[in-house]
Order: structure tokens, then C-alpha cells, then sequence
């Protein structure tokens, strides 16, 4: 069966093969179509200005707690972990990280096709609390084992999380500014990178004379519980996000392919009003058909579409292999530093500093992103983080030197970062947005623990021009695997992905 909008329309159908009768639930042709079209041809941010700050909170503990143990770690590793010493701690780092990143996986996975089928608020409910559960446990654990348990049982949270917040940004964005929106959330993000690791900073390595650490650092034998108060901290602010996402509406593409059309128009027509505040609404074009598939949902959706299991498989690859570089650098680059003979204040200074290129990449991704299609992002990321690791590499100590080429790489790649969420978004239909996301970035979140747990033992031996260029040549593949991804800026969503 196909539906049409007036005989205007292209019509539906699924790349496997012909709807049947029973399973189609057809939404009325008008009401469906109207909203949809009403919602493209919104030119701005229409929600509240204030849920840019709701969202990006639960940004900002996200990547709180994906650098906090980036410095901390080394004090974490010499209280739980016996023997454990600062130019060992690298080899116990692998661990954690990985399981952490396996708990991404599962959390994606089990999670977020139920965003699919209930809707991107109630689970966005569910991946704070869960998170924030696993902070507050890492805190108070007194062995290597619960600090990996806790680690784990916050991954499966953040795993989701990202997930369906980057599903919510791209469906509630313009359609000219899905990488734009997603950048200016992805701006908390780094926000909570800096937090995490400077707090660290302070609170878990010892003071040391300006460059070589920090001097009003607190870690001493009397004070060496900095860390757990870190997580503690986490812990707080994923309960705040928490509350304040019950402000939250669902999503109104969702609810359209649910066939709840009358809170869909609540929404539409709330965004509709905040939108004309700027300038007159253009008229709109409801070209494409709508239809409800209460059994073509998640997994299932894509799975039986030869074209997003293709889509799939090239972005998959892309972000296994572009997670290696990016948790080597942003979960490990104080340990990496560690084990190339840098002190540990030396080392988390430098990481401290380093990700301070964290913000231009979120202003610049916010201000151009729209300006390229997203896999020259991926080329123009990749090269930079190349860039800076090798000036890292040849700087040796020259603390200069090593921060400018840090600061590169930092801002390198997390440029690839907000383009390539918004790109994933993007690639899959309304009614399988977050699962298809989750199998992408949540599954390809392992690179970065398997790259973490082989290349990090092999550090000493390749030296710090073959270790950094190693890491970082993980980026470059993966853009060039980018380039085989479809073409989305500026597109309508249903256009894209039907």
C-alpha cells in the first residue's frame, strides 16, 4: 500500500518491499503531512532559550565525566590499584576505560530503541539518572574492581544519553542548523571537559612550580581523596540536569509517527509562535507522505533496508576507528604523557591547557558548520589532530611548544565530534533516529577501549613520535571512510532519511 499527499507527493515505500495491510497504520494525510511541513520551514532555534542551557547540562556532565578521570586517574590508580605507580597507572587505565565504553554499548543497545518506541523525553529521564547513579558510586568505591563496576554502570548512561540527546537536537533544529544547534550544545560539552580536568588538576596531583604542575594543587598524603570528591561533584550535576529535563517536550516528529497528532500540534504551534517573534513564517511545502509503522521501529527498520544497513556500516567504521584517537587523547592523554618520562603534574598541566582547544572547535562548528558538508569536516579535523601531535611529538619538553601542539590536536578532534553527531542523526529515519545513532557511535565506542588496552603498552616502546603519530593516524582513516557517507546539509530530514 502507498500514500500520497493529493497525488502531489512522491509515494512511500520500503526499500525491502511493499507495506502490508496489516501492519500500516496510516496517519491522517493532512493533519501529519501539515505539521511536518509546518516544522521545516521554522528557520530558527524555536524552543525556549532556556533549554539550550537544559540540554547542554546534561552535555556538560557528560563530558565532565568522560575527562575527569583523564588527570585523576594517576591518584585513583595508586589508592585502589596495589603497586600501582604513576608511570604504571597507563597499563591499569585500559580497563576501565574499555568497560566504561562497554557500558556505552549496552546502554545504547538496550535503551535507546525504547526512545524509538516511548519517546526521547521519558528516556532522556532515565540515562541522567542512571548516569548520575554510577558517578555517585565510583565515589565511594575502595577497590579496583567497583571503581570498573561504577564505571561500567555509567557508560550504560552516557552511552544512551548522547545518543538520544543528539536525536532530540537534530529533530527540534532547523534544518539549516542541525550541525549548528548540535555544535552549540556540544559548546557544555566543553565546558565540562575543562571542569573535569582542571578540577583534577587541582584537586589530585601534588603542587608544583608553574610549568611543571600547579602550585595551588591540593593532592598531598593527607589529602589523597580528591578523586572520590570528583565524582561526587558529577554525581550533583547529573541530578541537576535531571530535574530540569522534565521541562522538556517530546519530540514532535515523534509523536507524529506515533499518530498522537494533537500533542504534536501543541508542540508545533508553541514553536511556531517563538519563531515568528524573529520574522514571518514562509509557507509550507508538504510534499512527503507520512505513515505510522508500529512494526518498523529500531532495529528493525534498519535492518531490513539495504540502505541503512549500508549507511550503517560506513559509519560504524568511521567512528570505531575515530574513538581510538579520540579517548587516547581525552580519557588518557596525562597517562600517555606519564608513560613518554613527563611527570605526572607536567602531564596534567599540559592536558588541563590542552583542552582549552576544546571551545574554539565548538564556536567554530557552531559559526561554519553548516558552511561544508559534514565528511569535509571530518578530512579538515582529522588533518589538524595529525598536525598537533606531531608538533607534541618533536617538542619533547619544550613546554611551549607541547602546549601548542596540544592545543591543536585538542581543537582538532573535537571538531570531528559535533559534525559527525549531527551526521549520524541525520542518516536515520524518525522511527529508528536513536537506535540507529546507538549503533554507530554507542557500538563504536569500543575503539576507543580496545585502542586504550593495545596501544597504550606499546607507548614506551614506540617512543612519543610513534605512539602520538600511531594514535592519531586512527582519525585520518576514519575520515577518509567518512567520505563514503551520504550527503545531508541543508536537507530535510524526511528527504534523507524516509
Amino acid at each position: 500500500m502507498r500514500l500520497t499527499l493529493g497525488g502531489r507527493g512522491p509515494a512511500l515505500r520500503l526499500r525491502n518491499g511493499e507495506i502490508s495491510n496489516k501492519a500500516e497504520q496510516m496517519i491522517p494525510e493532512g493533519s501529519a503531512s501539515m505539521l511536518i511541513g509546518r516544522l521545516d520551514r521554522i528557520p530558527v532555534w524555536s524552543l525556549p532559550g532556556l533549554f539550550i542551557g537544559v540540554i547542554g547540562l546534561g552535555f556538560l556532565f557528560t563530558f565532565y565525566d568522560i575527562f575527569d578521570i583523564n588527570v585523576s586517574f594517576i591518584q585513583t590508580c595508586i589508592e585502589i590499584v596495589p603497586g600501582c605507580t604513576p608511570e604504571s597507572a597507563a597499563d591499569a587505565l585500559g580497563l576501565p576505560v574499555l568497560l566504561n565504553l562497554v557500558g556505552y554499548v549496552i546502554g545504547s543497545l538496550v535503551l535507546c530503541p525504547l526512545a524509538d518506541r516511548f519517546g526521547r523525553r521519558d528516556v532522556l529521564l532515565a540515562t541522567m539518572l542512571i548516569t548520575g547513579l554510577g558517578s555517585l558510586l565510583n565515589a565511594f568505591v575502595d577497590s579496583y574492581v567497583w571503581f570498573v563496576v561504577a564505571r561500567t554502570v555509567t557508560g550504560i548512561g552516557i552511552g544512551a544519553d548522547l545518543a538520544v540527546v543528539n536525536t532530540y537536537i537534530g529533530e527540534m533544529a532547523p534544518r539549516q542548523g542541525r550541525a549548528k544547534y548540535t555544535s552549540l550544545i556540544f559548546l557544555f560539552s566543553a565546558v565540562g571537559a575543562l571542569v573535569g580536568v582542571w578540577l583534577g588538576l587541582l584537586l589530585t596531583t601534588p603542587p608544583a612550580p608553574f610549568p611543571l604542575g600547579l602550585p595551588v594543587a591540593l593532592a598531598s598524603k593527607d589529602f589523597a581523596w580528591g578523586w572520590r570528591l570528583m565524582y561526587g561533584i558529577g554525581g550533583a550535576l547529573a541530578m541537576i540536569g535531571l530535574l530540569l529535563r522534565f521541562q522538556l517536550p517530546e519530540s514532535p516528529r515523534w509523536l507524529v509517527t506515533r499518530g498522537r497528532i494533537a500533542e504534536a500540534e501543541t508542540v508545533v504551534a508553541g514553536m511556531e509562535r517563538r519563531a515568528e517573534r524573529h520574522a514571518p513564517l514562509g509557507p509550507i511545502k508538504a510534499t512527503l507522505p507520512v505513515v505510522a509503522r508500529p512494526d518498523l521501529l529500531g532495529y528493525t527498520a534498519i535492518l531490513t533496508s539495504p540502505e541503512y544497513r549500508r549507511r550503517t556500516l560506513v559509519l560504524f567504521a568511521m567512528w570505531f576507528l575515530s574513538y581510538i584517537t579520540i579517548y587516547a587523547f581525552a580519557a588518557g592523554f596525562t597517562s600517555v604523557l606519564a608513560a613518554l618520562a613527563y611527570s605526572p603534574p607536567q602531564a596534567g598541566l599540559l592536558t588541563a591547557i590542552a583542552v582549552f582547544g576544546f571551545v574554539p572547535c565548538a564556536l567554530t562548528a557552531y559559526a561554519y558548520g553548516e558552511r561544508m558538508e559534514r565528511a569535509s569536516w571530518l578530512i579538515a579535523a582529522s588533518l589538524l589532530t595529525l598536525l598537533g601531535s606531531l608538533i607534541v611529538a618533536l617538542a619533547g619538553h619544550a613546554m611551549r611548544l607541547s602546549v601548542i601542539g596540544a592545543l591543536i590536536a585538542f581543537y582538532g578532534f573535537n571538531l570531528w565530534v559535533p559534525i559527525a553527531y549531527a551526521w549520524s542523526a541525520e542518516s536515520y529515519p524518525t522511527r529508528a533516529r536513536t537506535t540507529g545513532f546507538a549503533m554507530v557511535d554507542g557500538v563504536g565506542h569500543l575503539g576507543g577501549g580496545v585502542g586504550l588496552l593495545f596501544i597504550a603498552p606499546l607507548i614506551p616502546e614506540l617512543g612519543a613520535l610513534g605512539a602520538l603519530l600511531l594514535i592519531s593516524a586512527f582519525l585520518v582513516l576514519g575520515a577518509a571512510i567518512g567520505q563514503l557517507g551520504t550527503r545531508t546539509r541543508g536537507r530535510i530530514l524526511d528527504e534523507v532519511s524516509p
